[in-house]
């Protein structure tokens, strides 16, 4: 029998989370990417007068970001979930000190989600 089994178990859990959460984040970046590629080519066979904003590199750096963002989640939950496992198998209480570093990465998101919105809502309105 694994000494401390269901908190390690636990750990395993949100390691798993962690990283299904950390493949979302990259693949909505690739997702980014492609649909602005779609922006750009629906643009060209609908309105081909409006036609400047063809070069706009911000979808591009969204999605390397949010790929970006997505490795960095993954080595950070790497990180957290050993040194979980090594907590756990010590024995002794030790405070939580993550907090700072999703608080970060939620408040990345939220830029992000808010530039890629002001992004998606100005090529809408140029359409029209």
């Amino acid at each position: 029998m694994i000494r401390n089994f269901s908190d390690h178990a636990a750990n395993e859990r949100t390691f798993l989370a962690w990283i299904r959460t950390a493949i979302s984040i990259m693949a909505f970046g690739f997702v980014i990417e492609k649909f602005d590629l779609f922006l750009k080519f629906a643009q060209v066979s609908t309105v081909p007068h409006l036609s400047r904003q063809l070069n706009d590199p911000l979808a591009t750096i969204a999605g390397l970001v949010l790929m970006g963002l997505g490795a960095v989640v993954m080595s950070m939950a790497t990180h957290r979930f050993l040194r979980t496992a090594r907590d756990i198998d010590s024995g002794e209480i030790k405070q939580g000190s993550g907090a700072r570093i999703d608080v970060a990465l939620a408040t990345m998101l939220v830029v992000l989600g808010c530039c890629l919105f002001v992004y998606l809502a100005q090529n809408l309105i140029a359409t029209f």
